[in-house]
């Protein structure tokens, strides 16, 4: 019996000493990095100063730990982690998400299979609770997306009155850059200090789409590029454009109202299996390990665990409705 405990304590040392790591090296290097050419540079003189090269490249740092972080660099997925962070205003690197992800998948599993005995069962918990960090992630993501789409409308606003001031439309970025609040303001001086620093406007307009993939902004892009290429009232343009977000977003509270009974449905059905078996296993112990100990038991869990997640897939099939 001791040797799993050790075990287990060693993985919860080992995890969190790399989760320190992770989130601690890279400043004080950095830090480290920064003194040093200060110093070297205070050195008039110096022959070091004369032999220091400059690196201006960009470096993407997807992780404080080395190997991760060259090993991040080759697979396609550490691109998409670190867009879906920025998305998601996470001040985590893709590196930090996948330890996050394998601690909250080895450790829980580890633990359920000491104490039920039941390997695919602790399999699939420890993979239900390892994607906690990316769902946490993806609802952090949606919520500046909603906020984003809120306050569209009243950028665009601000826009067409300083377009009918007179202002030219990197002006007019710029003033809705600094005016309005996060995280459109964040993303709109972005474009705009694209703008200054000398890309084209279908560039910098690119990537903002690539920073918030709405299609609201699709459509406001799509109106400026059409406009800059065919001429015409942009005040305008872009006046009808924040109308039609603005009916469309009212749309979809609209349906979210007519919807929330199944969605409370849907959420009820999905946890009160668990919540259920947690109680009574509290209450009668003995009782709720049958289902564990026993072969017909564990082919009973792994039934119903398939029929609530079909069952939570249709019911979040039917209430969700694309506006």
């Amino acid at each position: 019996m001791l040797l799993p405990l050790a075990l287990v304590f060693l993985g919860i040392f080992v995890i969190v000493a790399l989760l320190l790591i992770a989130s601690g090296t890279g400043a004080s290097q950095r830090t480290k990095q920064t003194l040093t050419l200060l110093a070297s540079a205070l050195a008039v003189g110096s022959r070091e100063l004369e032999d220091q090269m400059v690196d201006i490249r960009k470096h993407e740092l997807l992780s404080a730990i080395p190997w991760i972080n060259r090993w991040l660099l080759k697979i396609e997925l550490a691109p998409r982690l670190r867009g879906t962070l920025y998305q998601a205003n996470v001040n985590w690197t893709a590196g930090g998400l996948l330890l996050m992800s394998a601690a909250c998948f080895v450790i829980p599993s580890y633990l359920v299979y000491l104490r039920t005995g039941a390997f695919f069962f602790a399999l699939a918990i420890g993979l239900l609770l390892g994607f906690v960090p990316l769902v946490y992630v993806l609802h952090k993501r949606r919520q500046r997306f909603n906020k984003f789409e809120e306050e569209l409308p009243e950028a665009l606003n601000l826009m067409v009155s300083a377009l009918r001031a007179g202002h030219s439309l990197v002006a007019a970025l710029g003033l809705v850059g600094s005016e309005s609040p996060e995280p459109i303001g964040g993303e709109f001086k972005i474009c705009c200090d694209e703008q200054n620093y000398g890309l084209e406007m279908r560039t910098a307009l690119d990537n903002l789409i690539t920073r918030v993939p709405l299609q609201d902004m699709r459509i406001v892009t799509t109106a400026i590029l059409i406009q800059k290429e065919s001429g015409g009232n942009l005040a305008e343009v872009l006046d009808k454009a924040a109308y039609l977000i603005r009916e469309r977003f009212r749309l979809k509270r609209q349906v979210r109202i007519h919807t929330a009974q199944g969605r409370l449905t849907g959420w009820i059905l999905s946890f009160l299996p668990i919540v259920l078996g947690v109680s009574l296993y509290l209450v009668n112990p003995d009782n709720m390990s049958l289902l564990w100990k026993r072969e017909i038991g564990v082919k009973l869990l792994y039934t119903a665990a398939g029929m609530t997640i079909t069952g939570a897939l249709i019911i979040r099939k039917i209430v969700r409705m694309d506006v």
